[in-house]
């Protein structure tokens, strides 16, 4: 049995899915599309998530939900509150994301550097289409070491950790036709 916390439903972000999120992504995404409305006086924008909250522990019958298909349901709610011009200018906001560079070191194989780095970009550009801003990564010892084929650390380990940590880096900044930057954080 699974128990999903808060009783919200789980969130599919691409290929991932995310349980157990806060919700301040989720306000600022709708507090953004106050201010490209030019409606930053917009009151209601906490009582607005109190009820998106609501739904999504008590009403919704989803176990698993689209991060898209949320939005979707956000834009619904702001059109039937005559919120129309906040509905359009809604941007796709995802919660944040953790990522295993473990996990994507053991899919390349051992000391198939060049296939990680590309499965790591490819991930990172498809979160940030669906909307994600933040990147957690985790495992980055490990996964060095995965791809060394080391026991234990060595020189050319910490120059490929300093490499990772250099190519993660310089994906802060987008390669998308609209610009997002991304917030990483290695653990």
């Amino acid at each position: 049995m699974i128990c999903i916390v808060g009783n919200r439903p789980v969130l599919q972000i691409g290929r991932h899915q995310v349980t157990g999120y806060d919700t301040a992504w989720l306000r600022e995404a709708i507090h953004r599309g106050a201010i490209a409305a030019e409606r930053e006086d917009f009151p209601f924008i906490d009582d607005l998530l109190e009820g998106i909250i609501h739904y999504l522990e008590h009403k919704c019958p989803l176990r698993v939900l689209t991060i898209e298909e949320l939005h979707s349901r956000v834009r619904r709610m702001l059109e039937r509150i005559g919120c129309e011009a906040i509905a359009n200018t809604l941007p796709l906001l995802a919660p944040p994301v953790k990522l295993s560079l473990t996990r994507a070191a053991k899919e390349a194989g051992n000391g198939f550097e060049l296939a990680f780095f590309n499965q790591v970009h490819d991930e990172i550009e498809d979160l940030k289409l669906h909307g994600v801003e933040e990147l957690y990564f985790t495992g980055t010892r490990d996964c060095v070491k995965l791809l060394r084929g080391a026991k234990r650390w060595t020189a050319p380990c910490e120059k490929l950790h300093q490499e990772i940590i250099t190519f993660l880096t310089t994906h802060g900044h987008s390669t998308l036709p609209n610009p997002r930057e991304i917030r990483l954080t290695l653990a």
